[in-house]
């Protein structure tokens, strides 16, 4: 279109200058009509060459070759049925698995850990140079299944730690999945104490499973890997005693300057064994390898069920959606024409036969219908004319940024682009919508859900940006604003992915994303699957309908998957059905990740949010704390709250889910974000379970300040605090009376004695935070060194929070005796003291709850000492008296 334009207003200027110079009118008719010959000669060329590059690249798109090449060796009606591992020794077992690894970041440590991860097994790691943790609780076996990184580790174990694990395995009937590396130094050895043979650093080929066995439930045993196995480092096993079954096979791989094949080279050999336990009594999987050939990925899932007595199962349902994002939007040249829309409802046709209910969901941008070349235009009617055929769903009108735009200008768009639908009778998935590369949806733009809800009706979007793109087996959903926001999946198929050399690796890296790659790992691991694709890829090359039916037949081949696609909300409610945790978002910083930098408005800045939390607990002098910090002049605290006055109380309650922009509007935008130190205080933070880790998905370099008290005075201060408010329970109840309820107390009271209680168990409060945060973060405040010498206290504390200029604090506070405690100066004869609901005197506690409270805390107190001389932290006066005490 560019050089078209141009030729004319080359043509037009031409014109104008012989009109201007007078020529002739036969002359100048000559020169023009000579004129346009040659352009139109010139254009028709340029475009042909263009087209002809479409075409010469387009003629032959590559179709999908995957089959299924099964040996049928077992009869039909026997043949790759999944096996259910459910049995009665799964209720004597937990849902966790041990890992027991040579070094605690280790190569394939690390790969199983991320494996379990993305299927959502809980697990401990462990070294195996400690001794092995608690294996039951209350005669139940914590472990469902024990993994060893290295069988070297297991079979050199110490006596007793192997005899612990020995008779646990056998008692509760609990396999182990052990994988056997090669020894650089070794070639052969045998096992001492198996009748087990181990050859090392083989190269192998073609990988075939055992058919017969009975743990195969995903993996659909039968089908040939055919070709050479990734690494020359194979380990494989030879044995003669019954207990083993082999649950591979494969050879020797061929030499590149092999001509002929030796019966050596043909030879079965085992990679992967079965263990039955008739040796030892202790079922095992023994792996050649670890976990970089995929193959053995589907073993361990298989083995993780079968040893878990289908306790660690997955689901073999898979829900499969794929979206084509930019309908209509797209560079001349690379959309679709009329054979390519055609060539995606037949390759829907053949996808609905293995995924039940399967369409192809079309998210469109009204505005750039028929804004093609000629055959382009075509290929948009096409669309229109064959809509019956597709889900259709709404982008934006003009495919905008949504985080770049108001409330009321996102509402246009969508109006304008849900009146497209209507005049063009498109019958719309109405509850679902996608943004423009996922502008808006995480990080969350509220603009964009109010109009979602007000125009559309949505209730069910999604985005591969939540957590984040990467690793892409963590991505999880969430809801928010009523609307349900699912992950979605990446194919490897980009805008700029139109023909198959563009994909990175060619031809080949597509097959391996594939084969066994990441895209056929994303089938295996996630129950939902949502994935995004462009226009552009069912155009040129049509590189996602051959990506799509080759994975769908690979999967097929390969598992015993069962495919089905539902519409989206029904898919929604599904996937939160299955994943009821996921609910709750869990905020991250954007600025911590460019690409959440890149799609959050421009107003917005991480220099509002704070540096460093007071987290409580409550009535331990957290306020006193904080108006000694915002006494200092590069200190700036949250705006107060109308309902909890200075504290915001945002990670621990429904403030929660008010969202990111909520909870910044409390902080001032500061004048200078490196000297300025915005701080928040919320005391019921420090003992709610959920507050570690929204804080440190959020501010993971924040600074965490706690103080702490004798547990008995909190808990005592606590109950007072609640009569002085006219609590009823406390009005009603003696202190004693609370503390001790049992649970046959009323609800009232047990929340009360929970409250005041719970709290003081701080050495269990403290390891969850130390769970998120490194412990140079945390900086603990004697909480009767506070009261007694703050002074001493704020000097410190600014040392460990670097905050400059120095405020020497004893030139601003000064000790009240009528209060009783240390006040701001004003002048040489006035302070300003904490309000009249500071600083009480209380009547004494009784004696009887003296008594059972020291006896409550005893064992905690134990446990803040050791943890505080781990953490190098002064013990503070009032716990040396109260474990002197007890």
């Amino acid at each position: 279109m560019f050089f078209r334009r141009e030729i004319v207003l080359c043509r037009t200027s031409i014109i104008r200058w012989l009109c201007c110079k007078r020529f002739t009118l036969i002359k100048g008719l000559v020169f023009v009509l000579a004129l346009s010959l040659v352009s139109s000669f010139f254009f028709s060329y340029h475009l042909m060459f263009f087209n002809f590059g479409l075409v010469k690249r387009q003629a032959d798109p590559p179709q999908p070759i995957v089959s299924c090449r099964v040996d049928n060796i077992m009869p039909k009606n026997q043949l790759r049925l999944p096996k259910d591992h459910s049995s009665e020794a799964g209720l004597r077992i937990g849902r966790k698995v041990l890992i027991m690894v040579e070094t605690q970041f280790s190569k394939s440590g690390t790969k199983i850990t991320h494996l379990l991860e993305a299927l959502r097994i809980d697990f401990k790691v462990e070294t195996t140079g400690k001794n092995i943790p608690t294996l039951t609780h209350a005669d139940k076996g914590k472990f469902a299944v024990i993994i060893f990184e290295n069988f070297d580790a297991y079979v050199n174990m110490d006596n007793w730690n192997r005899q612990l694990l020995d008779k646990y395995c056998r008692e509760y009937d609990v396999g182990m999945i052990v994988f056997v590396p090669s020894k650089e130094d070794s070639d052969e050895e045998i096992v001492p104490g198996f009748p087990l043979r181990l050859q090392y650093n083989l190269a192998l080929e073609n990988y075939k499973l055992n058919e017969f066995s009975n743990i195969w439930r995903l993996t659909k045993a039968g089908e040939t890997f055919q070709g050479r196995l990734p690494g020359n480092d194979w380990t494989v096993f030879h044995t003669n005693h019954s207990t083993y079954e082999p649950l591979s096979f494969s050879q020797l791989a061929t030499l590149d300057d092999e001509s002929t094949v030796s019966s050596t080279n043909q030879r079965h050999l085992v990679a992967a064994l079965y263990d039955s336990g008739q040796y030892d009594g202790i079922r095992r999987v023994l792996y050649g390898n670890c976990l970089n050939f995929w193959i053995h990925q589907l073993i361990f899932i298989d083995s993780l069920s079968f040893f878990s007595h289908g306790k660690l199962s997955i689901t073999l349902h898979r829900y499969i959606q794929v979206d084509v994002d930019d309908i209509f939007v797209g560079k001349e040249g690379i959309r679709m024409k009329v054979v390519d829309v055609e060539a995606m409802a037949a390759a829907q046709t053949r996808l609905q036969q293995d995924i039940d209910g399967f369409h192809f969901n079309l998210g469109f941008s009204g505005k750039y219908y028929l804004h093609g070349l000629p055959e382009e235009d075509d290929g948009d009617r096409k669309l229109i004319e064959y809509r019956d055929k597709f889900w259709w769903f709404g982008h934006m009108w003009r495919h905008e940024q949504a985080h770049k735009f108001d409330e009321a200008y996102l509402a246009k768009s969508m109006q304008l682009n849900y009146q497209f639908a209507r005049s063009h009778g498109i019958s719309v998935n109405k509850y679902y919508a996608v943004a423009p590369h996922h502008s808006g949806v995480y990080p969350v733009h509220e603009e964009l859900y109010n109009a979602w809800r007000n125009v559309w009706d949505i209730k069910v979007t999604s985005t591969e940006e939540y957590p984040h793109l990467r690793p892409y087996w963590r991505r999880r959903g969430f809801i928010y604003r009523g609307i349900m926001v699912l992950p979605r999946q990446v194919c490897g198929l980009f805008t700029h992915t139109i023909f198959v050399d563009d994909f990175e690796g060619g031809r080949e890296g597509l097959d391996n994303n594939i084969k066994g790659g990441e895209l056929f790992q994303t089938f295996l691991i996630n129950p939902v699957n949502i994935f995004m694709t462009h226009l552009s890829n069912y155009g040129n090359d049509r590189l996602a309908l051959y990506t799509f039916e080759s994975v769908v037949k690979f999967v097929k081949c390969w598992t015993n998957l069962k495919l089905r696609s539902l519409p989206p909300l029904q898919l929604g409610l599904k996937y939160f059905e299955m994943f009821p945790e996921e609910k709750d978002p869990l905020w991250q910083n954007p600025c911590e990740y460019k690409r959440h930098i890149m799609i959050w408005s421009e107003n917005k800045t991480c220099d509002r949010l704070p540096k460093f939390l007071i987290i409580g607990p409550q009535k331990t002098g957290t306020t006193a704390l904080y108006t000694f910090l915002t006494m200092h002049p590069t200190i700036i605290s949250n705006f107060n709250s109308k309902e909890t006055f200075e504290e915001v109380q945002f990670f621990n309650g429904n403030n929660y889910y008010k969202g990111l922009d909520w909870y910044m509007e409390f902080f001032p935008l500061p004048k200078n974000a490196t000297s300025n130190y915005l701080f928040e205080k919320s005391a019921n933070y420090f003992d709610n379970d959920l507050v570690p880790i929204r804080a440190h998905a959020l501010l993971p370099r924040v600074k965490i300040i706690c103080i702490l008290l004798s547990p008995a005075k909190r808990a005592y201060s606590w109950y007072q605090h609640m009569r002085a408010h006219q609590d009823v329970t406390a009005l009603n109840y003696s202190f004693y009376d609370i503390i001790t309820a049992t649970e046959m107390a009323p609800r009232r009271v047990r929340d009360l004695r929970t409250r005041c209680l719970n709290p003081g168990m701080y050495a269990q409060h403290l390891l969850r935070w130390l769970d998120y945060f490194p412990s140079r973060q945390l900086f603990i405040i004697d909480g009767e060194q506070l009261r007694n010498d703050p002074v001493h206290v704020m000097h410190h504390l600014q040392r460990f929070l670097h905050i400059e200029p120095y405020l020497d604090y004893g030139q601003y506070l000064r000790y009240d005796p009528k209060k009783g405690f240390f006040c701001q100066v004003m002048n040489d004869k006035l302070n300003k003291c904490l309000g009249r609901g500071k600083g009480r005197t209380y009547p004494q506690m009784g004696k009887a709850s003296t008594r059972f409270l020291k006896h409550h805390y005893k064992k905690h107190n134990i446990a803040l000492s050791k943890l505080l001389n781990k953490l190098n932290t002064v013990i503070p006066d009032w716990l040396q008296d109260e474990l002197r005490d007890s």
